[in-house]
Formats: structure tokens, sequence, C-alpha cells
């Protein structure tokens, strides 16, 4: 069988081309994707041609196969629905609806392993939000906000904002979301941030920061995140740069201060905290609360996959736009 698959082949390049899908072997399924979710910072990188190309594509996602030179396939959030199985796989799974960390593509094979199942009362467009949902979760996990303390998020992509849905949950002191971008800081405030500003207006708290969170995927932001943190404050830096430079004043109060500077990234959990949880206990958090944030404001754009070059200059021209884009399959 035939499917349609997203290949990104030069900088600012995308095309979609057939891509042979075979029936599954006797230990595999194959799934119809009803939808997947555009990640705007990591496949900005790829699409701008500034994800290094000597890193593996991932290598906890089997589906990513390769490193990140063009051409390559992309994508990890993929909805769809098992349409065949293999002869050792039970007929019982035909219809399931699942999530699968694969490719932008319209078919494709997989192990039922490699799947999660969706619960009965998650919609499809919430499913796709399943791996942001988990990388808000561990950015939060790794930043172990406290009672009473003053958080500054800065970044309020999709990735930022759902990060700010869950500290908004927390009895904080403050919780201030930084972006350029009036649509989005607007959707932060719904989402329960205190207070929400431009980087160029953005005062630090009293005493400054507790915790701060870097989620702009921009390197100069890094900076500023340092010089609003107190002393003896946190800074978790959950954006990926690529080969975007990172430039830091560490010469001034930075020296004095104290600050712990933390990286976070989903493919792995907080060595502290993996005596008790794992990635199935994080993924039953994820779904608790996909199902009951209101997130559905973050979605702003549904776009056909035949038109994937599309989706992908929006992100670059009208990022005032775009928060969330899925890709639909009616056409594939």
């Amino acid at each position: 069988m035939e499917g349609r698959a997203v290949y990104f082949v030069a900088p600012e390049r995308v095309e979609v081309r057939d891509r042979d899908v075979p029936a599954p072997g006797p230990e595999e399924v194959r799934v119809r994707t009803l939808t997947s979710a555009v990640s705007s910072g990591t496949e900005r990188l790829v699409y701008r041609g500034e994800a290094p190309t000597d890193l593996a594509a991932d290598e906890s996602i089997a589906a990513l196969e390769g490193d990140l030179s063009f051409p390559l396939r992309y994508g990890y959030a993929a909805v769809g629905e098992i349409e065949a199985v293999g002869d050792d796989v039970p007929d019982s799974r035909l219809g399931s609806r699942v999530f699968a960390f694969n490719p932008h593509e319209s078919r494709f094979l997989a192990s039922p392993s490699e799947l999660i199942s969706v619960p009965d009362d998650v919609t499809d467009e919430r499913a796709a939000l399943l791996p942001t949902m988990e990388t808000a979760l561990n950015f939060v996990m790794d930043g172990r906000p406290l009672i009473g303390e003053h958080v500054v998020v800065f970044g309020q992509g999709v990735v930022g904002l759902v990060t700010t849905a869950l500290l908004a949950q927390f009895p904080l002191g403050s919780l201030t979301a930084v972006d350029c971008v009036a649509e989005r800081r607007a959707i932060a405030e719904g989402l329960g941030a205190d207070e929400v500003v431009h980087p160029e207006s953005l005062d630090a708290p009293a005493d400054g920061a507790d915790l701060t969170l870097e989620l702009s995927g921009d390197p100069d932001a890094l900076d500023d995140a340092l010089s609003v943190t107190r002393y003896d404050g946190r800074v978790v830096v959950g954006s990926w740069y690529g080969t975007k430079p990172a430039t830091l004043d560490l010469g001034g109060r930075f020296h004095r201060s104290r600050i712990s500077v933390e990286s976070s990234q989903v493919s792995t959990i907080d060595p502290d905290l993996r005596g008790r949880w794992d990635a199935d206990r994080r993924f039953s958090l994820a779904w608790d609360h996909l199902e009951d944030l209101p997130l559905d404001p973050l979605v702003t754009h549904r776009i056909d996959v035949e038109s994937a070059e599309r989706a992908y200059r929006l992100l670059e021209d009208a990022p005032d736009e775009a928060v969330q884009i899925l890709f639909t399959y009616r056409n594939a």
C-alpha cells in the first residue's frame, strides 16, 4: 500500500512524497494516521537546517532513523487508528486509537509495544499533544517549584504555554510568562499566569525569581533568564538551540550568585526520581492533564499534510498567528 510522507529535503524546503507501506509482518500493525502535531521548536530547527547533522535524530525513538542531515523524515506526535494487524497480533487491536512517536506520514508500520493506547475520553487533537504535555511535566519536575516561590517562564510557544498551565496549579508566590508575541501572552494569561510581559518590559520579582525556565529557543534569552534569577535560584534550560551558540555574561553578578543552571530534556527522568518515576507513570499523568486543562486555544491551525510547506512557512513568517499546527490526513 502507498502512503504519503513529509520529507525535509534542504534548508526551508519540504516535500510530500509517496512512500511504500507494506502489509504488516507477523508481529506488526499498520496505522492509518488521523492527525499529527508539528513541533514549532524542534521542527523549525530541522526545517531551517540549524539542527546538528552529526546528532542522531532521536536514539529513544525507533521510527526516527539516522541523523539530522537532509533528506529526512521527522516528527514525533502521530495519532492514528490500527487498520491492519500481523498474524501474531490479536484482531481485537483493529480499530484501536493509538499514539506513536512517528514522523508525519499517512500510514506506517509499528510494533504494538511502540504504540500508546489513547484513552476514550481524550480527543485525537488532545492526544497529539502528548509529547508536549510530557515535556512540560518533565520541566516542572526538574524545576521542583515550592510553595510561595516566584517563577518566570521565558517563551510561550506551545511547550511554554503548557508549562505555564501546569505551574499555575501550584501555590506559587507569582508566575510570570515572558514572550515577544502579544497573542501568546494573552493565552498564557488565560492559562493562569499572574503577569504576562514582553521581554523588554520584564522587571524581576522584588528579590528575583526563585525558579526560571528558559523555553524560548532563543540563546539570548538565557542571559535574560540568569539576570532575573535571585541568589541561589535555579534556571532550567528546556530550549534546544541546535547549532545556534549561546553567549553568556558570567563575569558579573552571576559569579557570586550561586545560581544553578540545569538542562532538561524529556528523554530522561531526573536521576533523583527514577526510583519512583518511569515513562509509564509520567504518561499516565500526562493523559490526566491533557483531559483536564483548557488547552483548546493552543491549536491555531489545522493543515492538510499535502500542504506541509505552508505549515512551516507559517512558523517562519507568522509566529504571532501560529501556536500549535496540526496536520490532517483526509486526502492522504
